[in-house]
C-alpha cells in the first residue's frame, strides 16, 4: 500500500498512475472537511492530452489510526517538518518515507523528525499543475531520480514505478542531483518573477543569467559537488529555450498569491554560502530583490 499525503500535483500524479496500475493507494487529507470536500469531488482527476479522468482513490485523514508502512510525501517543502511530525505516529517500525519536495533543507528537517524510518530522497523534472481541487495536469513527462544517501541498495518496489509509467532512475548520488536541480532553479526562478515574464523572457538578461550562474558554480564547488556545477551556465540557457512559453512555478505561485519555497531554494543556497563564509554579491542581491518583492505583495518570505 502506497500512502500518499499531498494531493497536489506531483502527489496526484503519481497517486493516479500508481493506482491505474493496479497499486493499491491511500490519499492522506489534511483534516475531515478536505476528506468532505475529496468525497464531493468523486476522487482525482488527471488531466492527460486535454482528456480528463477521475480515479475514485480510497482516502483518510491523517490522524487515522491505520499503520503506514511506505509513505510519499509530497507536499510543499515549508510543509513537510510540520506533515512528518504529525504522521510519525502512525509509521510502523521499518517504514519507508519518499520525499518529493523542492529544494533543500525540509529533508533533513523530515529526516531528524523521523529517526526511524527510512528517508528516500526524491527529484523531479516532471510537468504538472494543480488546476483545481484534487483536480491535476500532467503538463510534460519528465525524470524521476530517488536515492538515499545513508543506504544505496535499491528499493524493491521500483518496478512498481516502472509499471506505472513513472520514468526514474535510483541516483548513487541523490545529493548531487537536488543540489543541482536547487541551482537551475535559483537561476530561472527568482528572475522571472522579479521582471514578470515567461521563462524566455529572460533572453534579455544574458549578462545577468551568467554571472548568477558562476557565482552558483563557485557555491556548488564549495559545497562540495562539483559534478552539480558542470555545464551549469549552458544547461540553465537550454532550459530557457526549452521552456520559453512557461512561466515558472515561482512566478505562478506570486501570481496566484500564494506562499513560495524561497527559503528552501535561494534562501538555502545563500545560507550555504555564509556557512561557508564564502562572499557570493548577485546571489545575495537577488535573493534581497526577491525578498522585498514578496513583501510588497504581501507574501511571506519564509
Amino acid at each position: 500500500m502506497w500512502h500518499i499525503l499531498g494531493a497536489g500535483s506531483l502527489g496526484g500524479l503519481w497517486a493516479t498512475r500508481l493506482a491505474r496500475s493496479g497499486v493499491p493507494v491511500q490519499l492522506l487529507l489534511r483534516d475531515a472537511e478536505r476528506l468532505t470536500a475529496y468525497r464531493r469531488a468523486g476522487g482525482l482527476t488527471l488531466v492527460e492530452q486535454r482528456r480528463a479522468q477521475r480515479y475514485p482513490l480510497p482516502a483518510q485523514t491523517i490522524d487515522d489510526g491505520e499503520p503506514i508502512q511506505r509513505l510519499l510525501l509530497a507536499c510543499k517543502a515549508y510543509d513537510a517538518e510540520a506533515a512528518a511530525a504529525r504522521i510519525a505516529p502512525r509509521l510502523a517500525q521499518g517504514a519507508e518515507v519518499i520525499l518529493l519536495q523542492n529544494g533543500l533543507g525540509s529533508q533533513d528537517a523530515v529526516a531528524k523528525r523521523l529517526p526511524e524510518v527510512r528517508c528516500i530522497l526524491a527529484s523531479s523534472t516532471e510537468g504538472a499543475f494543480r488546476e483545481a481541487d484534487f483536480r491535476v495536469v500532467f503538463a510534460g513527462h519528465g525524470h524521476t531520480w530517488l536515492g538515499d544517501p545513508l543506504d544505496l541498495s535499491p528499493p524493491g518496489w521500483l518496478e512498481e514505478l516502472q509499471r506505472s509509467g513513472i520514468t526514474h532512475d535510483w541516483s548513487l548520488d541523490i545529493l548531487g542531483r537536488l543540489w543541482r536541480k536547487l541551482a537551475l532553479n535559483c537561476a530561472i526562478n527568482p528572475l522571472t518573477v522579479l521582471y514578470d515574464c515567461r521563462n524566455g523572457g529572460l533572453s534579455d538578461h544574458p549578462a545577468e543569467i551568467a554571472t548568477l550562474c558562476a557565482e552558483l558554480c563557485e557555491l556548488l564547488q564549495t559545497c562540495g559537488q562539483p559534478t552539480a556545477a558542470e555545464n551549469l551556465h549552458d544547461d540553465v540557457l537550454r532550459i530557457i529555450q526549452a521552456t520559453a512559453a512557461n512561466y515558472s512555478s515561482m512566478h505562478q505561485d506570486v501570481a496566484q498569491g500564494r506562499r513560495t519555497e524561497i527559503a528552501y531554494l535561494l534562501g538555502y543556497a545563500c545560507a550555504a554560502a555564509r556557512r561557508h563564509q564564502r562572499v557570493l554579491p548577485h546571489l545575495d542581491s537577488l535573493h534581497q530583490r526577491l525578498l522585498a518583492h514578496l513583501d510588497r505583495r504581501g507574501l511571506p518570505s519564509h
